[in-house]
Parts: structure tokens; C-alpha cells; sequence
């Protein structure tokens, strides 16, 4: 198939463009096989480009009486434009031209296999992040093993080739466990605190409405912990929906067969509600006609709010059980690719001061998202402006719950992270649409199978670039070693504006305040070298007086009577 035989009309000239933060304005409109392309073709006059991946729904309106009609481009990022087209003719063929080359299916069609980047490549970032490098310190103890049972994806098709496990533990074992956990996630070791206390993920396990029991897996959870040692489950489902799932063949662990561990429910919502509760916040941020009240009560009526704070609230649960008391735990919820790596994600983000930096926040995306098996493809099909009749509970904005979190926590504690907010709102947009194949497809065993590592290029590899990394450096950074500790009250959670409102209010007023900071910070480091030259130069001075009486005082006593 070529991409020439979907486009129906590849040029179309006279077409009035309504885009955020510009008047209408007459277009040339130009379509290629993953772009379509706003211009002016004036002079120095700058284009829009738009991913066709980027569009979340067409929708077409024709105006009765008269030829032609409008086009409203509704995007994942949340961006809305609106296109008129005099000829009806044209009208339809470009309707009919991005309906097309917005629902392919093919994942080699995507635009990550067709970029070629036009810089050198400084780092690779499809090797920056193995199992191998990210627990290399704790590899070496005797504890901790990495076992490539799962090498041909045959044991779980969703967890990568490599997974760190308790040394003692064999593969025979890790196989029998996997049987006994939904779509094969056994527990495996997601981080390991400074005080030696253990974080796992997994799926549910399946006793059933018959309190089956796996005999591996309790040897593999239960070893954990060692003599004496007590630890947590924390269950991210209530416990009636954990009950159903029980009557249903799934379930939680039976107690009396895991003695050392505490069960806990901690929950957050079904995330088959996400994308129902990111439409209403979106609807809501984008209807100007609302009074205050009302805004604020819609976006009360969202519950994104209360999903963060739930969100947070577990993670800083688990978080506090590792810190102080310094005890181990397992973070599960039903197929173990959601709720819980978003807690056991932003666990990290609070307890470790590496993961605030740049490359560490990366590692945990590689990790807990990307190589722990969250499904991309099937979550990021569709965003806010999803049509009813393409909802479906595959579809889920679980990722962007995560750094709307992560953002929440910067706010509280906007020295501690060595990046911008602004970085987020780039992972955000690559993890929708992107040239990169970081977040291409749903796990690594599709990710081999399409070449992608060989293929595409990594979003890591370009971000790293020392130019691309400075501008998402945060000048207000002091490295903090410390647990940090965000608080979940209603009053601290704020709208991120700034991915929100950003196409409805211009950010371009908090871009120049971040600009003068920078120039600010720049500056004072400016006037502490100069303070510490002219500092020295004192001393020195000093130092060559000092020594002068010194001299002369030894000259007065030499000249002195014999």
C-alpha cells in the first residue's frame, strides 16, 4: 500500500484556518503520508505542521445552502482547528483523505519508521537503560538475581526479557508463579530502598472461588522477607471489586498461605472511567461561556481531582511502609499494567532523589512503563475526544494520570526536580504521537518483532542532546537527598495549567518568567565568581602585607644594637 493511494486530494488552496492564539487566515493546505501541513506561503511566515497521529477525531459540518463546509480537528494534545472549505468536492476528499490516513493499523506505518534524524547522535538511547546497568550496584549483593526465564516472551508476553528476582528463587519456580498471576506477571523487583526493603509489582493472583494456592509463588513472595520480617500487599482495587474478581477466577492472596504479609486495599478508581473523567476536565477547561462556579464545579464533576489524590495518596502509603518502617511490599492490581505501575512509579519519584533528575526520571519511564509492559498502542488509540462508539476499556490516559502526578509533586516541591514541568508536557505528546519509537507499540515482544530498536530512533537520543537538554533544565534546582513527602489535600492539588488551558490561555507569559529566572540565575552565578576572584585578590593582598611586616619586622630586629 502506499501512503499516495489513501490521499484523495493532496494540495487545496483558499482554506480558511481557525487555530489557538491566531486570527482566521486564508491557507494552502498540503497533505502527505503522516502530515498535513497550514501555510501562508508568505515569506518568513512560520507553518503548522500536524501528525496525523496527533488527530483524535474529524468532524465535519456542513453548512445548508451552501458549498463546501468546515473541518474541526479535535488532537490528542487537546488542540482544536477549524478548517473551511468553499467546494464541497474538496470538502469531502479531505474529509475522506484524513479519515484514512488517521486509522491505520498497521504500527510499521507510523510516522517513528519513516524519520530519519538529521543530528548525530551522541548516546543510544535504546541501550541507556538496560536491567543490567539500572540495578548493577544491587546485582552484585547475593540477594538479587536477573533471570531471563521470559527470553522468548513465552512466559509473560507483556514483561521484557530480563527481570531482577530473589537470587534463591529458580526459573522453574518463576514459571510455575507466572501460571498462578494473571497473563503470566509474577512478582518481579521494581526498586529496593536504601534500607534494603523491597518493592514489587505484579498482576492479580487467580485462587479462584475455590482458594486454589500456588505453592511457587508463596515461596517466591514469602523469601522476600526473610525470617521474621513482615511486609504489605497493597491491592490498588477495593475489596469488593477484588471479591469479583474472585468469583470470576482472579482474586488477592489467601493470608493463612502468605503469614508474613498484611493485605491492604488501598483503591484507585477503575481505570475503564479515566478517559470518561480526562473528557469531562478537557470539555470543561475548553468552554469559555462557563461562569466561575460553574467551571469549578465541572471540574469537580470530572473527578481527575480525586483521582490524583487517590493516585498519591497510595503511592505515598507504600512509600511510608519502605521508608519508615522499612518493610517490604507488593503493589498489585488486577492485570498489573496500570494503577500499579503508576504507584510503584511514583513511589520512586518520592522516596528516591535520583529519579527527580533527568535521567533518572527517564529510567523510571523506561522501567515501569515501557519495558514493564504498559499497553501504549491500545491506551493512546484515542484521548479526550474519543467518539462514544470508539470507547472501549483498552483505551485509558493511565500515563498521563502519572505525570499529572509527578507535576503535582514538582509544584509542592519545584527545587527538588531537575527539570522543567515543560518535560512532562514532552513525554505526554510523544507517548500520543511522535517521530520517535520510544513509545511505540504495546510491549517489548511487539516492539522486536517490528524492529523498532533497529528502525526508529529513540526519543532519549535526542532529548540528552546537551542544546535540547538545556531547555528543559530547571535553574531553580538544588539536589535534595531527602524523602520527599507531597501532601494530598484537596487545597495543595492544583490544574496543570500548563497542559490544560494551554491552547485556551497563552503560556507565553510563564515561558518569559522561566526565561528570566534563568538569566537571573545566570547572573548571580556571574557575581558569586566575580565575589570569589575579588575574594581571593583580598587575601592575597592580605597575605603579601602580612608578609611584608613580617620582613620588615625581622629587618628591625637584625639592624638592632649587638
Amino acid at each position: 500500500m502506499e501512503f499516495a493511494d489513501l490521499i484523495l486530494v493532496p494540495k487545496l488552496d483558499s482554506v480558511v484556518l481557525q487555530a489557538p492564539f491566531a486570527k482566521p487566515k486564508d491557507v494552502s493546505v498540503c497533505i502527505t503520508g503522516h502530515h498535513i501541513i497550514f501555510s501562508t506561503r508568505k515569506q518568513g511566515a512560520e507553518e503548522l505542521w500536524l501528525m496525523h497521529d496527533n488527530i483524535d477525531t474529524i468532524e465535519k459540518r456542513c453548512t445548508s445552502g451552501v458549498a463546501g463546509g468546515s473541518i474541526i480537528l479535535r488532537c490528542k494534545d487537546f488542540r482544536m482547528i477549524r478548517l473551511s472549505i468553499k467546494s464541497s468536492i474538496e470538502f469531502q476528499n479531505l474529509v475522506a483523505s484524513l479519515e484514512r490516513l488517521t486509522s491505520l493499523d498497521d504500527l510499521r506505518l507510523q510516522y517513528a519508521f519513516f524519520y530519519r534524524p538529521m543530528y548525530q547522535i551522541l548516546e543510544d538511547g535504546w541501550t541507556a537503560f538496560t536491567v543490567d546497568s539500572e540495578f548493577s550496584k544491587l546485582l552484585k549483593s547475593d540477594e538479587w538475581r536477573i533471570s531471563y526465564v521470559n527470553s522468548d516472551f513465552s512466559i509473560c508476553p507483556s514483561y521484557p526479557k530480563a527481570v531482577v528476582v530473589p537470587k534463591a528463587i529458580d526459573d522453574e519456580t518463576l514459571i510455575a508463579a507466572s501460571r498462578f498471576r494473571e497473563g503470566g506477571r509474577f512478582p518481579v523487583l521494581s526498586y529496593r530502598h536504601e534500607c534494603g526493603a523491597a518493592l514489587l509489582r505484579s498482576s492479580q493472583p487467580q485462587p479462584g472461588p475455590n482458594n486454589k494456592r500456588c505453592r511457587e509463588d508463596e515461596r517466591l513472595i514469602n523469601y522476600v522477607l526473610g525470617g521474621g520480617k513482615r511486609g504489605f500487599i497493597v491491592d490498588t482495587r477495593t475489596l469488593n471489586l477484588a471479591q469479583t474478581a474472585k468469583s470470576r477466577g482472579g482474586g488477592y492472596e489467601i493470608e493463612i498461605y502468605y503469614p508474613q504479609w498484611k493485605r491492604i486495599n488501598n483503591p484507585i478508581d477503575k481505570v475503564s472511567n479515566l478517559l470518561d473523567s480526562l473528557t469531562k476536565l478537557v470539555d470543561a477547561c475548553n468552554d469559555p461561556s462557563l461562569s466561575s462556579d460553574k467551571w469549578l464545579s465541572k471540574l469537580d464533576g470530572s473527578n481527575w481531582m480525586t483521582y490524583l489524590k487517590d493516585s498519591l495518596n497510595c503511592a505515598c502509603l507504600v512509600a511510608q511502609f519502605l521508608d519508615q518502617e522499612g518493610a517490604s511490599v507488593l503493589v498489585h492490581g488486577a492485570e498489573g499494567t496500570d494503577a500499579t505501575l503508576l504507584v510503584t512509579s511514583l513511589t520512586q519519584i518520592i522516596l528516591n532523589p535520583d529519579c527527580r533528575t533527568v535521567r533518572g526520571f527517564e529510567a523510571v519511564i523506561e522501567r515501569e512503563w515501557i519495558q514493564a509492559g504498559y499497553p501504549f498502542g491500545k491506551r493512546h488509540a484515542h484521548s479526550a475526544f474519543c467518539p462514544p462508539h470508539l470507547r472501549t476499556k483498552s483505551i485509558a490516559p493511565t500515563f498521563l494520570l502519572f505525570l499529572d502526578c509527578v507535576y503535582q509533586i514538582h509544584y509542592q516541591f519545584p527545587s527538588s526536580f531537575e527539570f522543567l514541568p515543560f518535560f512532562l508536557i514532552t513525554l505526554f505528546e510523544n507517548s500520543y504521537y511522535s517521530q520517535f519509537g520510544t513509545f511505540v507499540g504495546n510491549n517489548e515482544m511487539e516492539r522486536e518483532k517490528f524492529g523498532v530498536k533497529v528502525n526508529t530512533a529513540s526519543l532519549w537520543s535526542y532529548i540528552n542532546r546537551p542544546e535540547i537538554l538545556q531547555t528543559i533544565l530547571n535553574p531553580l534546582y538544588e539536589p535534595n537527598n531527602s524523602v520527599i513527602w507531597p501532601s494530598v489535600a484537596p487545597m495543595s492539588l492544583n490544574l496543570w495549567s500548563g497542559m490544560y488551558l494551554r491552547w485556551i490561555i497563552d503560556q507565553k507569559p510563564d515561558q518569559e518568567m522561566w526565561n528570566a529566572i534563568v538569566k537571573l540565575k545566570d547572573r548571580e552565578k556571574e557575581l558569586r565568581g566575580e565575589a570569589g576572584r575579588l575574594r581571593r585578590q583580598v587575601e592575597e593582598s592580605n597575605h603579601a602585607h602580612s608578609s611584608a611586616e613580617l620582613q620588615m619586622s625581622s629587618l628591625s630586629l637584625d639592624a638592632g644594637p649587638s
